[in-house]
């Protein structure tokens, strides 16, 4: 199942906010990207990267999980896998 959704506001390097709900939650994590945090060494680095590529843009999203109360998810912007 894919399902597409805009993205609301990035996070950090590997989550973000949609502006509607997926499987009962607006955040998502990146499946297979481990990204550090916003405080620590290049946090913010990774979350500008991350920002550029898809804030404010339509993802498509196939769930794999959840995590933390956030949905683990592949990701997809233009047809390519954000990573």
């Amino acid at each position: 199942m894919t399902i597409r959704r805009k993205v609301k506001k990035v996070i950090d390097g590997d989550t973000f906010q949609t502006c509607t709900k997926v499987n009962g939650s607006n955040y998502i994590r990146i499946a297979g990207k481990h990204a550090p945090e916003k405080h620590q060494f290049g946090g913010e680095q990774s979350t500008q990267k991350l920002k550029r590529k898809i804030q404010g843009k339509v993802v498509t999203l196939k769930p794999v999980g959840r995590s933390f109360g956030r949905v683990v998810a592949k990701v997809r912007h233009e047809r390519r896998l954000v990573k």
